[in-house]
């Protein structure tokens, strides 16, 4: 189970847009992320990578979680609220619901549930 002030920190660090450093900091070196039924993808180093080209797509990223947070021992429940805003100054807003396994006060395993039609609008 995370510490709540990990937990805590992890979250500031995501709603300040720092996603990517998020991943770095707060996520185990083998953790896995899947989005829906998708893909199991693997490994910090990629998921970082992969965050970081998600971000520079965007001219911003602005990050709400809808309270409460639901942690029950090693799992927690977020949801998430995020609106990227395109270089037209479109903004596409995604609302998800994370899934987390943390061992300890690392995150091991990830998956997103959302809607996949609120995504029509990500490429400019």
């Amino acid at each position: 189970m995370p510490d709540r002030q990990v937990l805590d920190d992890f979250l500031a660090m995501v709603l300040s847009g720092r996603h990517d450093q998020a991943i770095a900091d707060f996520y185990a070196e083998d953790c896995t992320m899947q989005e829906n039924l998708g893909e199991i993808r693997r490994g910090r180093e990629q998921a970082v990578a992969r965050e970081k080209a998600t971000l520079a797509r965007f001219r911003e990223v602005r990050t709400t979680v809808v309270p409460p947070v639901f942690v029950n021992g090693d799992h927690a429940v977020i949801h998430w609220i995020f609106e990227f805003v395109r270089a037209d100054g479109k903004v596409v807003r995604i609302e998800e619901l994370a899934h987390q396994r943390w061992a300890g006060n690392k995150m091991a395993e990830e998956r997103f549930y959302y809607d996949p039609a609120q995504m029509a609008g990500m490429r400019a």
